[in-house]
C-alpha cells in the first residue's frame, strides 16, 4: 500500500491525480486521518508542507491550472520577501474561476508570457511589476494596498537596480494599460531610479536634502572614482568640479561595525584623492533635511571659491 509522501514528492497535489493512483475511499481516508489536507479546492498536500510558501504557491497554480503573478510572481523571482497574504494567479478573460480561500484569481484578455522559477509558472517579472503595483494603488478593490505598496515600491527599485528587468521594459508594460491606478507615481518612480537612485534613502535625499541649482551645481548620482588600489567606489551624490561626495548611510546596511570599517577605509582613500567625503546618518537625513541640506551647500560653496 503506498503513502501518501511517496505520491506527493513535491508535498502538494491535485487531489484527482492521487485518486488515480489510490482509490476516492484511500484519499478520504487519509483526508480523515489527517495524513493529507485540502489546501485548495482540488488540491491536496501533506500536513507538514501547508506553511511554507513555495507550498502554498504551488497549490495555487495547481488549483487555478495558471501562472502566478502579481505580488506572488515577484516572490518567486526572488524580487519580494514571501508574506502571509494570499497567492495571486492570473487566468485567460475566457475563464470562470472564483477565488479561493488562500487565492485571488485575476483575468486578463492579454497574452500571458510566462517564464519558470524554482519550478513554478509564473508571469514575467516587467508585468508582474506593473500589475503588483496598480494592484496596491487600488484600496477598494484590495484591503492589503498599503501594506504592499512600499513592498512593490522596493520591488521596483531592487529589480532596476540589479538589472533584473530594465525600466524601458516596466514602462512598455505600463504602456499597455495606460489608466492603470497608480500610473503617475511609477512613471515617477522609474524617472528617480533611473537617475541613479538605488534605494528609497536615495530618494528621500533627492527630493529633500540634496540641493543643486541655483545655490551649487548640479549632482552626479552614482559617480564613479577609482581609488588609489585600483578599486572602483560609487558615490551616492557628488559635485565634481567641487570634489565633494555626500553618502546617505541606510539603517539597515551602515549599521555593523564591519559595514562601518568598510566605510571608513573608503572615505580615507577618496581623501587622499582630494575628495570631501559627507555623511550623513539615516537618522540625522529624515529629522533633519534642511540642516542636511545647508550644510551640504555649505561645503560645496566653499571648495568651487577655493578652487
Amino acid at each position: 500500500m503506498p503513502r501518501p509522501v511517496d505520491l506527493l514528492p513535491h508535498g502538494v497535489a491535485r487531489r484527482a491525480d492521487v485518486t488515480a493512483v489510490t482509490s476516492t475511499s484511500t484519499v478520504g481516508r487519509w483526508l480523515a486521518q489527517g495524513r493529507l489536507l485540502v489546501v485548495a479546492p482540488g488540491v491536496v498536500a501533506l500536513p507538514d508542507r501547508t506553511v511554507r510558501w513555495a507550498d502554498r504557491a504551488r497549490a495555487a497554480t495547481l488549483y487555478a491550472d495558471a501562472p502566478l503573478s502579481h505580488l506572488s510572481a515577484l516572490t518567486a523571482a526572488g524580487l519580494v520577501r514571501p508574506t502571509a497574504g494570499p497567492l495571486h494567479v492570473t487566468v485567460e478573460l475566457a475563464r470562470c474561476l472564483r477565488d479561493a480561500s488562500d487565492v485571488l484569481v485575476h483575468r486578463s484578455g492579454r497574452r500571458l508570457t510566462t517564464i519558470r522559477c524554482d519550478g513554478l509558472e509564473v508571469i514575467e517579472p516587467a508585468r508582474s511589476l506593473v500589475d503588483a503595483w496598480w494592484w496596491a494603488w487600488s484600496p477598494t478593490r484590495n484591503r492589503r494596498a498599503p501594506a504592499e505598496r512600499p513592498l512593490v515600491r522596493q520591488a521596483v527599485i531592487e529589480a532596476v537596480r540589479t538589472r533584473a528587468v530594465r525600466a524601458s521594459a516596466v514602462r512598455r508594460q505600463s504602456d499597455r494599460t495606460p489608466r492603470h491606478a497608480g500610473r503617475v507615481e511609477l512613471v515617477a518612480l522609474l524617472e528617480l531610479v533611473e537617475r541613479g537612485c538605488q534605494s528609497e534613502l536615495e530618494i528621500f535625499g533627492v527630493q529633500h536634502v540634496l540641493p543643486g541649482p541655483p545655490t551649487v551645481p548640479a549632482f552626479v548620482q552614482q559617480h564613479r572614482v577609482v581609488l588609489p588600489d585600483g578599486r572602483a567606489a560609487e558615490l551616492d551624490a557628488a559635485w565634481p568640479e567641487a570634489g565633494v561626495a555626500v553618502e546617505l548611510d541606510g539603517a539597515a546596511f551602515h549599521g555593523s561595525r564591519e559595514a562601518r570599517e568598510r566605510d571608513l577605509r573608503r572615505d580615507n582613500a577618496l581623501a587622499t584623492l582630494g575628495w570631501v567625503v559627507l555623511r550623513f546618518s539615516y537618522e540625522r537625513l529624515v529629522s533633519d533635511p534642511a540642516g542636511c541640506r545647508r550644510e551640504i551647500e555649505a561645503v560645496v560653496r566653499r571648495r568651487l571659491a577655493d578652487r
